[in-house]
């Protein structure tokens, strides 16, 4: 049982958008956020994660995707983006940091 919890929260994180912006590189974030043609211009380091969540929630819909499994996405990211909040909080002196030193992470 601790291991199936274990697998299914590690699986919740690879999705986080904390995760996406913090422990992978800046062009592996663009390029998600380019691929669901997010109208972002850029993702402040500071509370990225939470910024992330959001560019996602409003990019455009994919035409290949029904619209009511589209809408039925939305709620997975409104909870990812509170656990994302509660994770930049904890990361806050890092992404300080890192806004300071690189700048935001641009998009277009």
């Amino acid at each position: 049982m601790k291991i199936q919890a274990m697998m299914l929260a590690a699986l919740m994180l690879a999705g986080c958008g904390t995760v996406q912006t913090v422990a992978f590189s800046d062009k592996f974030s663009t390029d998600q956020l380019k691929a669901k043609k997010s109208y972002c211009g850029a993702v402040p380091r500071i509370y990225s994660g939470v910024t992330y969540d959001f560019c996602m929630l409003h990019a455009e819909k994919p035409d290949d995707v029904d619209a009511f499994d589209y809408k039925n996405a939305t709620p997975g990211l409104l909870v990812d983006a509170a656990v994302s909040g509660v994770l930049d909080t904890l990361l806050l002196p890092y992404t300080i940091y890192k806004q300071q030193a690189d700048g935001s992470i641009e998009i277009n």
